[in-house]
C-alpha cells in the first residue's frame, strides 16, 4: 500500500510547526493590508498578523483564496517526496473559492490519486479533520478509505466564536449587514457557527464573559472526541480551556489542541474573540 500524504489550506489556522509534525502540507490564503499582499503562515504569521491588524491607522485587512497553482506547486512536491496519493482538506466551499482551486489543481494532474474533501468549516475545523486524515494516514489506512471517513466525520464538526461585534463578517461578506446590525444595536456578543457551509449567528449574550461561558457550554454539551481552541489578541483561551475540562472531567486534556487564529480567518472575526471547534462522537 502507497503512501497517503494530507493537504490542507492555511484556513485551518494549523501553525506550521504542528501541520508539519503531522506530515501535513499547507497551502496559504493571500492576505492583504493595503498594497501589502503576503502568504498567509510563511510570509505572515499569525503573531505578524494581529500586531498589524492592531496597528494604529491600519488598514482593514483582506483575504484571498489559494490558487490553482499553488495547489498544484504542493501536489507535485508531496508526489516528488514520494507520496503516491494524496487527501486534501479545505475550508468550506461556501466560505473560499480555495476548494475550487484545489480541485483545479487535481484536475490538472489527472493520472495522479487526488481526494479533495470539503470540510464545510473553517479554521481548527478544516485542521482538526486534516489531523484525523493525517493520523489515518499514518496507520496505513488508503486514500479512498481516508477520504470517506473524513466525509463522514465532516457533519460532526461544529464551531462556536463569541465575536466582539459582527462587523468584520460584515465586511468580509461573510454575514449580512442586517444580522450585523443587529449586534451592535442591541450590544450583545453574538455567537457565530457554521451551519450547512455558511456563517450564521447561533445565539447572542450580554457580556464577554458570558459569551465565553456559553462558548464552553456549547463545545461540552455532547460527546466528543477531540476538541480545538482559537488563541489571539484578548481570547483567554487558557480560561475557555479550563472551563471546558472542568465541564468535560473525564475527557483527556491531551485532545484539546490550541492554536493561534492567522493570517486567513482573522480578519473576518476581529480581535476579542472566544472560540473552538468540537468533533463529536460518531
Amino acid at each position: 500500500m502507497g503512501r497517503v500524504a494530507v493537504v490542507t489550506d492555511s484556513a485551518s489556522d494549523l501553525s506550521l510547526a504542528r501541520a508539519a509534525g503531522a506530515g501535513i502540507t499547507v497551502v496559504p490564503l493571500l492576505v492583504r493590508f493595503g498594497e501589502r499582499e503576503s502568504r498567509a503562515g510563511t510570509e505572515m504569521s499569525a503573531d505578524a498578523f494581529w500586531t498589524a491588524m492592531l496597528a494604529p491607522g491600519a488598514p482593514l485587512p483582506t483575504t484571498a483564496a489559494a490558487s490553482a497553482g499553488d495547489f498544484k506547486v504542493a501536489y507535485e512536491r508531496v508526489f516528488a517526496a514520494g507520496a503516491d496519493a494524496i487527501v486534501c482538506v479545505t475550508v468550506g466551499g461556501k466560505l473560499s473559492a480555495t476548494l475550487k482551486s484545489a480541485r483545479i489543481a487535481r484536475d490538472m494532474l489527472p493520472h495522479r490519486e487526488i481526494h479533495v474533501v470539503d470540510s464545510d468549516s473553517a479554521s481548527v475545523g478544516v485542521g482538526i479533520l486534516a489531523l484525523l486524515a493525517a493520523e489515518m494516514a499514518t496507520s496505513g489506512s488508503d486514500a479512498a478509505t481516508i477520504a470517506a471517513e473524513v466525509r463522514r466525520r465532516v457533519p460532526h464538526v461544529e464551531l462556536f466564536v463569541a465575536v466582539d461585534t459582527l462587523e468584520y463578517l460584515r465586511r468580509g461578506g461573510r454575514i449580512s449587514g442586517a444580522r450585523a446590525a443587529v449586534g451592535t444595536i442591541l450590544s450583545v456578543k453574538p455567537i457565530v457557527t457554521v451551519r450547512d457551509g455558511e456563517v450564521v449567528q447561533a445565539e447572542r449574550v450580554r457580556t464577554r464573559s458570558k459569551a465565553r461561558s456559553r462558548v464552553a457550554e456549547l463545545l461540552a454539551e455532547r460527546p466528543v472526541d477531540r476538541i480545538g481552541l482559537l488563541d489571539g489578541p484578548d481570547a483567554d483561551v487558557a480560561g475557555l480551556r479550563a472551563d471546558i475540562l472542568r465541564r468535560l472531567p473525564d475527557f483527556d486534556p491531551d485532545a484539546v489542541i490550541v492554536e493561534t487564529m492567522g493570517p486567513s480567518i482573522g480578519p473576518h472575526i476581529g480581535p476579542g474573540f472566544a472560540g473552538g471547534v468540537a468533533l463529536r462522537t460518531g
